[in-house]
């Protein structure tokens, strides 16, 4: 053909991969968006530990995979029954590093007493960023039962004259005292209580005002409990219920601390932030491995 004599043509082989050889030269498609979920920390109960909380580090990996979830391995053990003000500065340290690396926010999920050191916290820390506190099962108004527990640290004491420990400088020295709760002695509890009459702002002290101010930074309270816990009592204090003078339970609006809004109850519920989940059916040693509860009330909240 003229014009081509002389021309070397690449080879057939070469042709064919051409339209290939040029998609690689093509900018790479972006990759698909995926989403970033909050930091999650994890405070364990009375007597307990990490290793409790295997399975419930399973659902969050399952349902919001690449979460970094912190179970903080603190007071383990009979080691939880040490001062709540001394393990509140404990996991203070703890988590402080974990929120600062966390702009957008973190996620706590509190067991049990592990729900009052949350509180606390939340109270405490000026810049806290926590997002939603989720409260599993906890004693927020307090604990007045009898339990294994109790029978175990106390044995020759019943619910009924274990003020006379409880509210005693030695008693104030075992965390389950701090927010022992005796409905008929309600003097003696304003009076002694070292820390659950101070976090809720039932006796005046000189941070009533910021720690109000602080716990009112949180995004979210949710609220778990049920009526068969077996081990809160009355099981209305894991939302803030507790017996009056006639052991009736009285509900979270009809408490004083609620009524005057003294640590900022009443004004979460006035913005929506609130949520309250009832379960029955569950014990209070499982709260943390039900799949249906975690499904129903914990994952929901773990943006």
């Amino acid at each position: 053909m003229p014009g081509l004599r002389g021309l070397r043509l690449p080879p057939a082989g070469f042709l064919f991969l051409l339209p290939f050889l040029l998609l690689l030269l093509l900018p790479a498609a972006p990759a698909p968006h995926r989403t970033s979920y909050k930091p999650v920390i994890v405070v364990h109960g009375l007597f307990d530990s990490s290793y409790s909380f295997r399975h419930l580090l399973e659902y969050i990996n399952e349902t919001h995979p690449g979460t970094v979830v912190t179970v903080l391995d603190l007071f383990d053990g009979r080691e939880s029954l040490r001062p709540l003000w001394e393990q509140v500065q404990g996991f203070r340290e703890a988590v402080a590093p974990i929120m600062a690396k966390a702009p957008q926010g973190v996620h706590l999920i509190c067991y049990s007493q592990g729900g009052l050191v949350c509180r606390a916290l939340l109270s405490v820390m000026d810049e806290h960023n926590v997002d939603s506190f989720i409260s599993l099962s906890s004693p927020q108004m307090g604990q007045y039962g009898d339990t294994d527990y109790l029978k175990w640290l106390f044995p020759t004491s019943m619910r009924s004259n274990l003020y006379r420990i409880c509210y005693s400088p030695w008693g104030q020295e075992f965390s389950i005292c701090n927010y022992w709760h005796d409905p008929h002695h309600d003097d003696l509890y304003l009076n002694a209580s070292s820390f659950l009459a101070l976090i809720n702002g039932e006796r005046d002290h000189p941070n009533a005002t910021v720690w109000r101010k602080n716990f009112l930074r949180v995004g979210r309270l949710v609220l778990i409990g049920g009526p068969d816990d077996g081990v809160i009592t009355p099981w209305q204090s894991s939302f803030f219920g507790f017996y009056d003078a006639n052991e009736t339970v009285l509900e979270m609006e009809e408490q004083l601390v609620y009524l005057h809004d003294s640590f900022g109850l009443k004004t979460l519920l006035a913005r929506g932030a609130i949520v309250r989940c009832p379960m029955a059916g569950i014990s209070h040693t499982v709260w943390h491995s039900n799949r249906t509860l975690y499904e129903t009330c914990i994952e929901p909240w773990l943006s």
